[in-house]
């Protein structure tokens, strides 16, 4: 398939700015096939039966967003994101500037630190930071929540709480696992009370999930790689409810992507890295439904739920969700899908909004 079969034209009001008064007070579209049902997201439970078992990203967000500048005379402009940490004074991190330093170049960091790039890797430098306290400390104090850009606005002290899953367990991620926010802590002790299985994994985001698609050939484009984590405890419990005959349902792309890159020869637990690319064709093994939320045309997440519920089942979906005007992106309405089998897709839509 090509770049060009996932473009969409979206209405920039549609684009959530900040989040629903309360988490769990969004809309949700159930997609099953060529049948698209509008719900509200409290009507979750009521899909789900007792032995089902749903799977979270832990992951936890950290402020990762720097606002730099090249050392004077330059004193140009300079925005970091996180990546990954390697070290108690490195990283790597996607900088953007006009003219990109090379290696062996400073640069100034609030505070009064400063950073020397290492080594570059595309729009990727890795840095090594003179700082007196553990990078971790130093993002902590210095750096931005890291909305993601199509929010235009600068982040404020509602979403250190909003922009983050009430149940972010393990620090490290540059972008929060989107699905997730919709849950509250009555809603999963609802869930866990009628039989539904909560387990989780840890997946990082790293800042590679903003990096564009620029080849219109996908076998060209290279995805970024994350670490992910899987406990034992969610091997077993997902085990049990394919031998019971109950669905597994991925709380976001991110779990779902996690669990389909350690099946190979069934489900591991450990530790491992994935740069696992989905696009219509794949063949899932683990995940039977899938809850996220509307993506970015042209994204690989919007190619994954693509695979997932059918190419054209989600394109007229999304059809569907402009024209009922639901919220897209990190704070916008979810989408249940269920999975489809594999078929032949066709690229004749006739839709105006799926070029």
């Amino acid at each position: 398939m090509r770049l060009s079969d996932f473009d969409f034209a979206l209405p920039q009001d549609l684009i959530a700015q900040r989040p629903t008064p309360q988490r769990t007070s969004s809309r949700l579209l159930h997609v099953s096939g060529n049948r698209l049902q509008d719900l509200a997201f409290t009507s979750l439970p009521d899909s789900l039966v007792a032995g089902d078992v749903l799977v979270f990203n832990d992951t936890r967000v950290v402020r990762s967003r720097l606002r730099a500048r090249k050392p004077a005379p330059h004193s140009g402009k300079i925005e970091l994101l996180l990546e990954r940490i390697v070290a108690r004074d490195e990283a790597w991190m996607q900088l953007r500037a006009s003219h990109p330093p090379k290696p062996g170049a400073t640069i100034d960091l609030p505070g009064g630190a400063t950073a020397t790039v290492v080594e570059r890797d595309g729009r990727f430098v890795r840095l090594r930071f003179a700082i007196d306290t553990p990078l971790e400390n130093y993002l902590d104090r210095y750096a931005e929540v890291p909305l993601p850009p199509y929010i235009a606005r600068a982040p404020d002290a509602a979403d250190d709480e909003r922009y983050q899953t009430v149940y972010a367990r393990h620090a490290g991620a540059v972008a929060a696992p989107t699905a997730g926010l919709h849950f509250d802590r009555p809603m999963l002790a609802r869930l866990s009370a009628s039989g539904v299985v909560l387990a989780y994994v840890t997946l990082h985001v790293g800042a590679g999930t903003f990096q564009p698609v620029e080849a219109e050939d996908l076998s060209q484009h290279r995805m970024h790689s994350e670490r992910f984590s899987i406990p034992a405890a969610t091997v077993a419990a997902v085990e049990a409810a394919h031998a019971a005959q109950r669905s597994v349902i991925a709380i976001g792309t991110t779990s779902l992507r996690a669990l389909e890159s350690s099946a190979d020869d069934g489900l591991r637990p450990g530790e491992a890295e994935t740069s696992l690319f989905i696009t219509p064709g794949y063949r899932f093994r683990v995940v039977d439904r899938l809850l996220t939320n509307f993506h970015l045309p042209r994204s690989t997440l919007l190619m994954l739920a693509s695979a997932f519920g059918g190419y054209d089942a989600i394109r007229a979906a999304y059809a569907h969700a402009i024209h009922e005007k639901y919220r897209f992106f990190s704070y916008g309405d979810a989408m249940l899908i269920e999975r489809q089998s594999q078929k032949r897709h066709s690229r004749e839509s006739g839709n105006p909004f799926w070029s």
